[in-house]
C-alpha cells in the first residue's frame, strides 16, 4: 500500500515537472521574441541582398500560430476519440508541446546570436528609400528589430516542428513503415502531405522576401530534427511492430523487446 502511494507521488512529481518545463520554455520564447538581436555590419558589396521589396507575408502569423499550436492537438484528440487510449493522448500532448517549446527557444536564440538582416531590411531601415553611409536606421524600431532576425526562419522551423510531428504521429498510428503498412499508398500519402504543407509554408518565406533560402533550409531542418527527437523520446521507431503505441503503454503491457532493452540499458533512440 505504501509502495503504491509512493509511486503515485512520483508520477505526480514527474507530471508537474513536465508542465513546469513547458511553461518555462513558453516564457523563455516570449521573452526572447522581444529581445534585441546582434547588430551585424552590412558591407557595401552585400547590400543588394537586403534591398528586396517589402511585402506582406504570404502566410501571416494570424494563420501560422493557430495551425502550428492547435492542429497537432486536434489530430491527437481525434485519435483518442477513435481508440480511447488516455495514455496516448497524454504522451502525444507531451511530445508536441515539448517539441514546440524547444523549437521556439532554440530558433530565437540562434536568431538573436546571428542577427542576419532579412532580404527586405533596407526598406525596413529606410522607409523613404534614402539610406546613409553609417546605416543609421530611420524606420519603425520594432520592424527594424524584427528585420535583423532572418536566420533561421521561424515560420519554417515551427511548420516542420508541428506538421512534422503530425506526419510522424500518423505514420506510427498507420504503421506506414512497418510490414503491415507496406503497399498501402494512402498511408504513405498521409505521412507526406503534412510535410509537403510545411514545405509550402517554408518556401513562401523566400517568395515574400522575408527570408533567404539558407534561413529556410536551416529552419526547416531544425524544426524537423527537434520534433523527431521529441517523438522518439516517447514513441518507438516507425518500423517497430508496435510503433502505434507510446513507450509507456508498451512497458505496462510487458513488451518483451522493450523490457530486454530496458534491462540492458540500451534502448535505441534513433
Amino acid at each position: 500500500m505504501m509502495m503504491t502511494g509512493l509511486r503515485g507521488v512520483s508520477i505526480s512529481i514527474e507530471l508537474w515537472f513536465d508542465i513546469f518545463l513547458r511553461v518555462v520554455l513558453a516564457v523563455l520564447f516570449v521573452t526572447l521574441e522581444k529581445a534585441e538581436p546582434f547588430v551585424r555590419k552590412i558591407h557595401d558589396d552585400e547590400l543588394w541582398l537586403y534591398r528586396n521589396p517589402k511585402t506582406d507575408s504570404y502566410v501571416p502569423t494570424s494563420f501560422l500560430w493557430p495551425l502550428v499550436f492547435i492542429t497537432p492537438f486536434v489530430v491527437i484528440t481525434l485519435w483518442f476519440f477513435k481508440t480511447g487510449e488516455r495514455a496516448d493522448l497524454y504522451e502525444g500532448s507531451l511530445t508536441v508541446s515539448l517539441a514546440l517549446g524547444l523549437n521556439g527557444v532554440i530558433t530565437d536564440m540562434i536568431k538573436l546570436i546571428v542577427g542576419r538582416p532579412r532580404p527586405d531590411f533596407f526598406w525596413r531601415c529606410f522607409p523613404d528609400g534614402q539610406g546613409n553611409s553609417d546605416f543609421l536606421c530611420t524606420g519603425n524600431p520594432v520592424e527594424i528589430r524584427d528585420g535583423r532576425k532572418s536566420f533561421p526562419s521561424g515560420h519554417s522551423s515551427f511548420a516542420f516542428a508541428s506538421l512534422g510531428f503530425i506526419a510522424l504521429y500518423l505514420a506510427g498510428k498507420f504503421r506506414t513503415f512497418g510490414t503491415t503498412g507496406k503497399s498501402h499508398a494512402w498511408k504513405l500519402c498521409a505521412f507526406i502531405f503534412p510535410l509537403g504543407f510545411a514545405l509550402g509554408i517554408a518556401l513562401s518565406r523566400t517568395c515574400d522576401y522575408h527570408h533567404h533560402w539558407q534561413d529556410v533550409a536551416v529552419g526547416s531542418s531544425l524544426g524537423f530534427l527537434v520534433t523527431y527527437l521529441c517523438y522518439r523520446h516517447y514513441y518507438p521507431p516507425l518500423d517497430h511492430h508496435m510503433c502505434h503505441k507510446p513507450y509507456s503503454i508498451l512497458l505496462k503491457q510487458g513488451e518483451p523487446d522493450l523490457k530486454k532493452e530496458k534491462r540492458e540499458g540500451d534502448i535505441k533512440w534513433i
